[in-house]
């Protein structure tokens, strides 16, 4: 039964819900109690999902989240207004994973229900049972009532010891690539856009930011120790970008649709070093067409947030690795402002084409960077792009299927497969058909085609390529001599090598022999990390290799960012004198680091799950 003090909300549904017409009121099923079967569910055409897009779709959901702080779980309701895509339509699978399923229920009448296995990564199918049936092109509302589970993917919930202000618990989610379905029950699909409204209790001493528009708060009727903050989307967006952050937050403006948000011990800082969003937004749109989010906002995370930044539309989420002082990091931003037409506006329609989210991305990013600096900025980010690409390709293994810019997914992790492949050799690839094509202002003027005609939409590298050729009509010919096979479907490097300009990548590497003259026999070790107490950007420490394992170990343990700290340990743990001291600093600290970076640590060190959270 749902808890008698989670509050429930009704908010209308969007233009896009169409009540179903054909209800049939004697059909309605007895409320059926929840099972298990063992039979398999209907197979869809995302290897990554078991949701039944390609019989139904989601056009908006509607979210009521009460976050119980001390037993780490979100007590919950969806309402998911989903178009039949058939006629006869009556059953629907949607993915989830370690959620508790209480309820299910269809316009407003008891649906059955039923969990499949559960899957390695993919979690377990919820397959519902619709007591009536609804014609082809007809929307039903299909509500579940839920609670997840404290080991949710998609969530970390940090202590207050963990955070800057050591007073107030902290949450926050990632739900990219598939791990939403921990947290809603979804078609958890690219594949699959739709709107979203959300209300979240929360206590009152923390607030809540949501990747929407925020929509005004209240104090919670039923608890006046608690708040409700209200949050909308109004532009179609697949699930993995639904994301939230509750805390002991505070904003600063830093432009005319942008406010930075963080713990206030950041916050000014993270207003200086974000300074320039504004100017990068209307550079973006120069290049690009119209920003349709309305607000763009930022949000620094504490450190155990996992990647250098995430797009969620109207609230990036960024790293406090990027607080350098200097404003010298900003280029993530860049990159998660351009996904906001790249990834976030077109779609990979499933992971398996991932470099169009994020191959496209960098290609943007690294225009905004000529349009603010200079071709040579550019170009000087593409070589360290490249050597990003070679470290993948190394890590992985030349001849490892993953490292194909179009890998199968079938039976993969998408989290094993994450890597520099889809960003730098999908950007290879499209510098390559810049070159070949006529330069950046002719391929830029592709790339902005590309993202008006497929806006709000998923697509496949098929649909990419024909459009490539349609668009270039009159240079076919010079289209069809580019090795498609060995860009596309071939593990390794790329076929082609670009010819960078090395100006500035000669100024750095002769500063570096400089330095490496100082002491001869020494090796110069850059580490860059994140510091609790000075917000420090880097050190440059000339040290042997064995005085270097304290502070890499410091390192990759102090902040969580997979760019650091998987290379760290790897490398400490490949030094054999100190294989189990990297082993045993992993698992003295695994309970604190976010779940997705424990597990591929815990790969990378050949650490079994089942081992204990310390020695």
């Amino acid at each position: 039964m749902y808890p008698p003090d989670c509050l429930i909300v009704k908010r209308p549904v969007p233009d896009v819900s169409k009540p179903c017409s054909d209800r049939k009121p004697w059909q309605a099923a007895a409320r059926c109690s929840l099972s298990v079967v063992t039979g398999p569910s209907i197979m869809s055409s995302d290897p990554c999902s078991f949701s039944s897009f390609t019989r139904c779709v989601t056009k908006h959901l509607n979210l009521s989240l009460h976050l119980d702080f001390e037993r780490h779980v979100i007590r919950a309701k969806v309402e998911l207004t989903v178009e039949a895509l058939e006629d006869r339509f009556a059953t629907l699978t949607l993915d989830t994973r370690d959620l508790k399923i209480l309820s299910v229920s269809a316009n407003g009448q008891p649906a059955c229900f039923s969990l499949g296995p559960k899957h390695s990564f993919k979690g377990t199918p919820l397959d519902i049972t619709l007591p009536f049936d609804v014609s082809r092109g007809q929307h039903v509302i299909v509500e579940v009532t839920y609670e997840t589970s404290p080991s949710a993917s998609a969530l970390q919930w940090l202590t207050p010891e963990q955070t800057a202000g050591k007073k107030h618990p902290y949450l926050f989610s990632q739900c990219q690539a598939h791990h939403c379905r921990s947290m809603v029950p979804c078609q958890d699909s690219p594949s699959v856009k739709h709107t979203y409204y959300a209300q979240v209790s929360v206590p009152k001493d923390l607030v809540a930011v949501m990747s929407a528009v925020r929509d005004g708060q209240e104090v919670d009727p039923q608890d006046n120790n608690r708040i409700i903050y209200r949050f909308r989307q109004p532009v179609p967006m697949p699930s993995y970008l639904i994301a939230i952050v509750v805390g002991a937050l505070e904003s600063r403006e830093i432009g005319p649709r942008s406010r930075v948000w963080s713990e206030k011990e950041f916050a000014d800082k993270a207003a200086y070093e974000f300074s320039e969003t504004e100017t990068m937004l209307k550079t973006a749109e120069d290049l690009a067409g119209p920003y349709v989010w309305g607000q763009y906002d930022i949000l620094v995370l504490p450190p155990s947030f996992p990647y250098g930044g995430m797009e969620n539309p109207c609230l990036t989420f960024a790293t406090p690795t990027l607080l350098a002082g200097d404003k010298s990091l900003s280029n993530v931003i860049a990159h998660e402002i351009s996904h906001s037409w790249t990834g976030n506006l077109v779609t990979n329609k499933t992971w398996e084409h991932f470099w169009l989210n994020e191959g496209h991305t960098v290609y943007l990013e690294r225009m905004i960077g000529r349009c603010m600096e200079s071709e040579q900025f550019r170009q000087f980010k593409a070589i360290g792009g490249w050597k990003d690409l070679q470290d993948s390709v190394n890590t992985f293994g030349a001849n490892n299927p993953l490292t194909n810019l179009v890998p199968s997914l079938q039976d993969v992790d998408p989290d094993d497969a994450f890597s520099s492949v889809p960003y730098e050799k999908g950007f290879a690839l499209l510098y390559h058909l810049e070159e070949l094509m006529g330069g950046p202002e002719v391929f830029m003027g592709f790339v902005k085609s590309y993202i008006q005609l497929f806006a709000y939409s998923s697509v496949t590298t098929e649909d990419w390529k024909n459009y490539l050729f349609t668009y270039f009509k009159d240079k076919v010919d010079i289209l069809n001599k580019v090795d498609w096979n060995a860009w596309m479907f071939t593990p390794g490097m790329p076929p082609v090598k670009p010819q960078y300009d090395t100006t500035l990548a000669d100024a750095c590497i002769a500063l570096s022999q400089r330095w490496t003259k100082v002491r001869p026999g020494l090796t110069l070790i850059t580490i860059s990390f994140y510091c609790p107490d000075t917000v420090s950007p880097s050190a440059g420490l000339p040290l042997t290799w064995e005085e270097a394992v304290p502070l890499a170990l410091k390192m990759a343990t102090e902040q969580g960012r997979m760019k650091f700290t998987r290379p760290l340990f790897r490398e400490v743990f490949n030094f054999e004198k100190y294989r189990k001291e990297a082993v045993r600093v992993f698992l003295a600290h695994r309970a604190a680091m976010h779940p997705v970076t424990a597990g591929l640590v815990a790969k990378d060190l050949k650490v079994d799950a089942s081992n204990s959270s310390s020695l």
